[in-house]
């Protein structure tokens, strides 16, 4: 544009990043790799060869794979996050779970990678920033739709946490499976989803019982 000064270059015509530019480009391809390779089949070596830097520059933005990986990791959470908190824009309960339902099979379709290092194990010693614990986090969103749902149908409002963890947890699986065949597309399969859950919920019984001779 006029009157803006060019970026400064490196000996040999490449563009000289500042520290944020520098670390936008190591996350953008550890995001990649990491897809691609799983955590144990990345290293530091190969991220920094990509980027075209030493391994000190790796180090120094993020203190080795498991510090870089923490922060991918993370923002692929948020984003998954705020994409199907952001849907529930409100409506009928069935017209609620069809939104979490398709906002997340819309996230594995737009961010197929940041999907793919979501659903690994995390390597990090800690309770956040792995599947279960996103799955966790998005079946909160969704507890207080189902326990009004509950409390209108006179079922026991305390068994919403529950439920949400169920029906959560079998629309990322779904999307796992998804994820590799892309047939149907992401509407039908979304659909589906809901047919299974709401119906299943239009049905439900107050107080269920295992018909087989089980003890608890």
């Amino acid at each position: 544009m006029p009157g803006t000064a060019p970026a400064p270059r490196r000996r040999g015509g490449r563009v000289r990043m500042t520290g944020k530019q520098r670390r936008e480009q190591l996350l953008e391809i550890g995001r990649t790799v990491f897809a691609e390779r799983g955590y144990d089949g990345t290293s530091v070596e190969e991220i920094a060869e990509r980027a075209g830097v030493s391994k000190p520059v790796v180090y120094e933005h993020f203190g080795g794979k498991e510090g870089l990986y923490a922060v991918v990791v993370d923002r692929e959470m948020q984003l998954l996050l705020d994409m199907v908190t952001g849907a529930l824009t409100g409506g009928h309960s069935r017209e609620l779970l069809e939104q979490a339902a398709f906002a997340l099979m819309d996230y594995i379709d737009t961010s197929t990678d940041g999907f793919r290092i979501l659903v690994r194990d995390s390597p990090v010693a800690q309770s956040t920033g792995t599947f279960a614990s996103l799955i966790s986090d998005i079946a909160t969103q969704v507890e207080d739709i189902l326990g009004l749902e509950f409390k209108s149908r006179g079922f026991d409002a305390r068994l919403a946490p529950m439920y949400s963890q169920m029906l959560v947890g079998m629309v990322a699986l779904t999307g796992q499976w998804w994820l590799e065949v892309r047939k149907p597309d992401k509407a039908t399969v979304a659909a589906h989803l809901v047919n299974l859950a709401w119906h299943g919920l239009e049905g439900l019984e107050r107080h269920p019982r295992l018909v087989g001779d089980r003890r608890a």
